[in-house]
């Protein structure tokens, strides 16, 4: 069975309470889904997720609603700073 691992970074990895998170890998699975089964019952991961960028194996996501085929999801929250 094919995973996507998603890798959570600064406050995104602070809610989560870890650094990564394994999910099975549908054919219909995409950011958007595995990113709510992910934060599924943690509200604030749920909002961070909402203002975060996305990479799919280190390429920007820029439909969260395609099938994701990645094996990589990550997900970083606004940073401050330059």
């Amino acid at each position: 069975m094919t995973q996507v691992t998603i890798r959570w970074f600064a406050s995104a990895r602070e809610a989560a309470g870890t650094s990564e998170t394994t999910l099975p890998l549908g054919g219909d699975t995409t950011a958007a889904s595995a990113l709510s089964h992910a934060a599924d019952g943690n509200d604030r991961l749920q909002r961070i997720i909402g203002v975060a960028s996305l990479l799919a194996d280190g390429a920007a996501v820029t439909d969260r609603h395609a099938p994701l085929a990645a094996r990589t999801l990550d997900v970083l929250p606004p940073f401050a700073g330059g």
